[in-house]
């Protein structure tokens, strides 16, 4: 695994080993000592290096997550070039060292987001065969599957997991919004009539467990929610889990003086279903927002 120590990865990782896994994760800092059911290792992106490689042998799947946060800052040129390296260039690394194993590797799962449509759709719905996005983030997507699905030449099956904004108290996107709904000082972006493609952290991990264990899913998949809601909705979610009024509201030239660029992605509109997923036989945990957020303990945090 790499981004095994990210929110999502860490989460996975526990899991996994709960139910009996051994799992390599590549990392670029050696900070913990391996166990008996993880062991680390170290890769470098920029230096295209990964120590120890012979270590990948005998692993039946990679699960990949490793990329650069987006929602860091101000997009500098040096910042996408971050971004786009540590997707791209990462994934290219570590299949090309997945290439020179003696055993085949038999699954390969790579991150990918629902940027790949891009970051402004309306009210399109939008599936697996949409067509992408034309932006930076939609150009940065098509590149990254693009280099995961190398992992074919050498027989695996590729899963291309196209992500939405994953809602976990623990951190992301709702962990940010949080101590300001907390406060009272919450509200909805511009009109709040923007899509937004959510899924609870219980159906993210489910949905990628769903994907390494069918031989049936490959290619790309769309891990949000089946029912996509407005910023509008969601806004008057959250208030009610926290009792909390939400009646501000953020206006766009506010955003694009803090976030340049990243403002456009911030106020954009993606109504993405999961229709792979669901073709598939995958049942959600949480298919509507309320419930999204009560097991993160909001409906009871004041």
């Amino acid at each position: 695994m790499t981004g095994g120590t990210g929110l999502i990865g860490n989460e996975l990782t526990q899991q996994l080993t709960r139910d009996g896994h051994q799992i390599t994760s590549l990392v670029r800092q050696l900070k913990s000592p391996s166990t008996e059911a993880t062991t680390f290792a170290r890769w470098d992106i920029e230096r295209g290096e990964i120590e120890d490689a012979s270590r990948l042998e005998g692993h039946d799947a990679v699960i990949h997550l490793a990329g650069e946060s987006v929602a860091e800052g101000r997009w500098t040129a040096e910042r996408k070039r971050r971004i786009r390296d540590s997707r791209v260039n990462g994934t290219r690394l570590l299949v090309e060292a997945l290439a020179r194993l003696k055993a085949p590797l038999r699954i390969f799962l790579s991150a990918s987001a629902t940027g790949f449509y891009g970051s402004d759709r309306r009210d399109e719905t939008l599936t697996e065969e949409s067509a992408p996005g034309a932006d930076f983030l939609a150009g940065v997507c098509r590149e990254w599957e693009a280099e995961a699905m190398r992992a074919e030449g050498f027989g695996a099956r590729v899963v291309l997991l196209r992500t939405g904004i994953v809602l976990s108290a623990k951190g992301g996107a709702l962990a940010k919004l949080l101590p300001a709904f907390k406060m009272g000082v919450g509200g909805k972006l511009g009109d709040g009539h923007q899509f937004m493609s959510w899924i609870s952290m219980a159906d993210e991990l489910g949905a990628i467990r769903f994907a390494l264990e069918n031989q049936a899913v490959r290619g790309p998949i769309n891990l949000t929610a089946p029912q996509p809601v407005t910023n509008a909705e969601f806004t008057e979610t959250i208030g009610r889990a926290l009792s909390r009024p939400t009646f501000l509201r953020v206006p766009p030239f506010a955003l694009r003086l803090a976030f340049g660029e990243l403002a456009t992605t911030i106020f954009g509109s993606l109504r993405v279903l999961p229709k792979r997923l669901e073709a598939a036989g995958y049942r959600f945990e949480v298919p509507e927002l309320e419930g999204a957020l009560r097991p993160d303990g909001l409906a009871s945090s004041k």
